[in-house]
């Protein structure tokens, strides 16, 4: 028996590594009171697990308190420095699992998620009675909680920025660049829904999260800003000029070029170029220009080939001739496409590409 007070929870009993563990279901309220954040002054050789990265927690808290009817968490886990009694329903793994309220909690995974419940507790009371589950394990010391972390996270892999788009059905940009996909045949057919990079042989000529960078770019927001029927229109239309236009995707999608030779031979099947592609439907959309179909096509008189170096060098393309994929390299290719189709650049615009032609000199 627990000697004096415990917290009590249904529980179900598990084996794993010949030793007991424990799922049960823990009130958000609870989970807020138990779980204490890491002391940051203990020397990480000390700690079983890492420092609370404070950036992250009020996105996770948003998404709580955002989606009261449709948030969704993983298992905690937990190590227990304490005594824990099982106390199973006749023969079975189901029973009721108390511990001391003395014991010491150790979070092994999940503590962005607890502390991110404690700010929307903060924000919402009504939270306080929904659950979480989580795994208790015996805590067996310092170097066995470490290997814990160090187990639960090696083996984590992160999903692809395709995939958080594809199967977002919330945010309404994710939306718009999957309706988009899914509108204009030749995005449809050449688009990889899962991959952020495409291999050298593969079929698409296209990513998913490029074309919704894309469209961020076009629109000028973010995650979780609204979109009215005016944006969606425009980026719609803007993409289909692009597919109308554009003679390599089209030589693609007719079989007369393959999507490999397209991505080897261009620079337009790669996202630097789809994402400047977004800036140029930026400065239409904003300065409201009726007729951007004609300048779109004038995109057709662009020389797109990667030996192209003298539109693309320090712009597109590295000096070795490898696709340039940074921030800058996105706005100096804007910039050559905005000069390129009769647009001209503003001051900031020059002043970027003065420093490139300065700096492509003095490399000289």
């Amino acid at each position: 028996m627990v000697k004096g007070f415990s917290y009590s929870f249904p529980a179900i009993r598990g084996i794993q590594a010949k030793e007991e563990y424990y799922v049960a279901m823990c009130p958000l309220e609870v989970i807020s009171k138990i779980f204490q954040s890491i002391d940051e002054d203990f020397p990480p050789e000390f700690r079983a697990q890492r420092i609370l990265n404070k950036s992250r927690i009020p996105e996770i808290t948003g998404y709580i308190i955002n989606n009261p009817d449709s948030y969704v968490f993983s298992s905690l886990t937990a190590s227990v420095d304490g005594d824990i009694i099982f106390t199973p329903f006749s023969e079975t793994d189901l029973g009721t699992l108390q511990i001391p309220i003395k014991a010491k909690f150790l979070i092994n995974d999940g503590q962005h998620r607890r502390a991110a419940i404690e700010e929307a507790l903060k924000i919402n009371k009504e939270l306080e009675n929904e659950t979480i589950s989580v795994v208790f394990f015996k805590d067996n010391g310092l170097k066995k909680s470490q290997q814990m972390f160090a187990d639960l996270n090696k083996h984590a892999v992160n999903t692809t920025k395709s995939i958080g788009i594809l199967y977002d059905n919330r945010d309404p940009l994710a939306l718009l660049s999957k309706k988009v996909v899914e509108s204009i045949p030749l995005l449809k057919r050449f688009t990889d829904q899962e991959a952020d990079n495409l291999s050298k042989y593969s079929p698409r000529i296209f990513t998913l999260t490029n074309i919704h960078s894309s469209i961020c770019c076009i629109l000028g927001k973010k995650k979780g800003d609204k979109i009215n029927k005016n944006d969606e229109k425009f980026v719609m239309d803007y993409w289909k000029a692009l597919c109308n236009t554009m003679h390599e995707w089209k030589q693609v999608q007719d079989k007369a070029l393959s999507a490999s030779e397209c991505r080897k031979d261009y620079i337009n099947a790669h996202g630097v170029v789809l994402v400047a592609l977004g800036h140029l439907g930026n400065y239409l959309y904003c300065n409201n220009i009726q007729e951007y179909v004609e300048y779109i096509n004038c995109l057709n008189k662009i020389d797109w080939s990667r030996s192209n170096n003298k539109d693309w060098n320090g712009r597109a393309l590295t000096p070795k001739g490898t696709i340039n994929k940074n921030t800058t390299a996105i706005r100096l290719t804007y910039n050559k496409i905005k000069h390129l189709i009769g647009f001209k650049l503003d001051e900031q615009e020059k002043t970027l590409d003065e420093m490139m032609i300065n700096q492509s000199e003095a490399q000289q």
